[in-house]
């Protein structure tokens, strides 16, 4: 049992990398596999006097910081579901996530969230601080007293146990929950930590928030379960200021990011340079479409291959990547291979689409959630034909890797034309002065859909929506070049440094008084 589970998975890395730093919290303290492992269960056997146990979520708002990887990992060692929320939220938007996901306690940090507990209030549910003194003490929860070690070792985690609870934004303004089981948790992080060699020699800096897919499955506990270590920010976030001297002064061999912190870490180097940097197996990029332009500045700044990856929420993250140099070529413009799971092109009807042709990306794995929560019209919609539909279009060329073309709701139709606006993107990226673009379709009265774009220009730099036309007039087909283009300073971006194609446009085009706003899916 302890293969398919998570926390069967790091004990047993516990146990064998006892003495390996785990984490370490920049400038403060590092913990053993070990010392994680006894906080965990400390920790656990506080909730477990609590009451909490199997079916029950306690939804975590923090900071990246030691408190939230000890009580995650204590919350899913009690059978309970842990439920991570960002704690930039608003009380009403607290309300909605507490309450969908029925959260029967709340932890937050030492100086709380007003906003949760006011939220939390509302519900009347429970809450719990929790502070971590110095890495030779035990956690110290407000309220709560502790059983014994002994109960928490016989607790016996199960493959079926959900283990974490997530939101997706999808294709409607209401997000869809997704619960995400021990089993499906450990087969992503085995898959993980197998795409890339990941062992007890590797060190990474996280730069995504936890309370994600990306950053919790690829950046911490695929780490964790190699008995590889992490670094947690002092400030509990990303900060370009302080990433490279994290990377350097703790020998990091790798890290995962989004575009456009990839970005900012290339404006850092380009505006103010490192003495030297670590020598690292490989950077990793996910949660959206890398530009290949970028790839390749990426790649001569700092000597490492950028591996592009595929993931979601509902397969636990990674679905495809691009392999280590060792296992294979990388293609910039492809998210690489599947891996860990059966994958396949499928037309509207099921079929399966030959190399060359597009159609929905579908999948099929252990690592892929049953369903989501209390909503069977979304799991209409995603399980046909024995296979989680992901929304996704894409193809597979002759060496079985996955180019996506667009989601199906993000595809522009253009008096029947269907445009790829990635296509559009990687067009507008190669333009020298363009530090960042995204292109999306509006409603049109006479093609049912036409294309904008926002573009931001490259720090110092001024360029002209007539400039950026003419560009794209001689690098697109007509019918793909933008109708209007918004130039901008920066980009509406979510919680995890993602830029999404509907908030975009929504953004854009609710300062044009005309423009009939669509809801784009995510």
């Amino acid at each position: 049992m302890e293969s398919v589970t998570l926390t069967g998975l790091l004990k047993k890395t516990a146990s064998i990398f006892h003495d390996r730093r785990a984490i370490s919290v920049a400038g403060k303290f590092d913990l053993t596999h070990g010392q994680l492992n006894e906080l965990v269960d400390h920790a656990a056997s506080h909730l477990l006097a609590a009451g909490v146990g199997l079916g029950d979520t306690v939804a975590l708002t923090f900071p990246n910081t030691g408190e939230f990887v000890i009580m995650f990992l204590a919350v899913i060692r009690c059978r309970a579901t842990a439920a991570p929320l960002n704690s930039a939220y608003t009380s009403e938007e607290f309300e909605f996530y507490l309450s969908d996901s029925e959260s029967k306690l709340l932890l937050t940090p030492l100086e709380g969230n007003k906003s949760a507990q006011a939220a939390a209030s509302k519900l009347n549910i429970p809450h719990v601080t929790a502070m971590l003194p110095s890495p030779n003490s035990k956690i110290i929860l407000s309220s709560l007293s502790a059983s014994s070690l002994e109960q928490v070792s016989r607790i016996p985690n199960d493959p079926e146990d959900v283990a974490l609870f997530l939101h997706t934004s999808g294709t409607t303004s209401r997000p869809k929950g997704v619960p995400l089981t021990q089993l499906n948790l450990a087969s992503s992080v085995k898959n993980i930590m197998s795409v890339y060699r990941l062992s007890q020699s590797d060190s990474t800096v996280i730069v995504l928030p936890l309370f994600h897919v990306h950053g919790l499955l690829a950046g911490l506990l695929s780490s964790l379960g190699a008995g590889a270590a992490v670094v947690l920010p002092a400030a509990g976030r990303f900060s370009a200021s302080t990433f490279w001297a994290d990377m350097n002064k703790y020998g990091a061999t790798w890290y995962t990011a989004v575009p456009t912190i990839h970005q900012i870490i290339l404006d850092r180097h380009l505006s103010k340079p490192e003495p030297s940097y670590p020598k690292l197996r490989f950077i990793r990029s996910c949660s959206a479409s890398l530009a290949p332009s970028i790839l390749e500045r990426l790649e001569e700044f700092f000597g490492a291959p950028v591996l592009e990856a595929y993931a979601m929420t509902e397969a636990s993250h990674l679905m495809a990547s691009n392999p280590l140099s060792q296992d294979g070529p990388h293609k910039a413009g492809s998210v690489g291979k599947p891996f860990g799971q059966e994958m396949a092109i499928l037309d509207e009807n099921g079929m399966v689409q030959k190399e060359g042709l597009s159609g929905e990306v579908c999948i099929r794995g252990p690592n892929v959630t049953k369903g989501y929560k209390k909503n069977p019209e979304a799991n209409k919609q995603a399980f046909k034909f024995g296979w989680f539909h992901t929304g996704d279009i894409g193809y597979m060329d002759s060496d079985g890797y996955l180019h996506l073309v667009g989601r199906i709701k993000e595809l522009i139709n253009r008096g029947g034309e269907k445009i790829s606006p990635i296509e559009v993107d990687a067009v507008l990226m190669a333009h020298p002065n363009v530090d960042q673009a995204v292109a999306f379709g509006v409603p049109d009265d006479k093609y049912g859909e036409e294309i904008n774009c926002a573009v931001v220009p490259r720090e110092g730099v001024e360029i002209t929506a007539g400039e950026v036309t003419e560009f794209c007039k001689k690098n697109l087909a007509s019918f793909k070049v933008p109708k209007r283009i918004f130039i901008a300073d920066n980009l509406p971006k979510t919680a995890s440094g993602k830029i999404q194609r509907r908030i975009v446009a929504e953004h854009f085009l609710a300062k044009v008084s005309t423009a009939k706003v669509p809801k784009f899916g995510a």
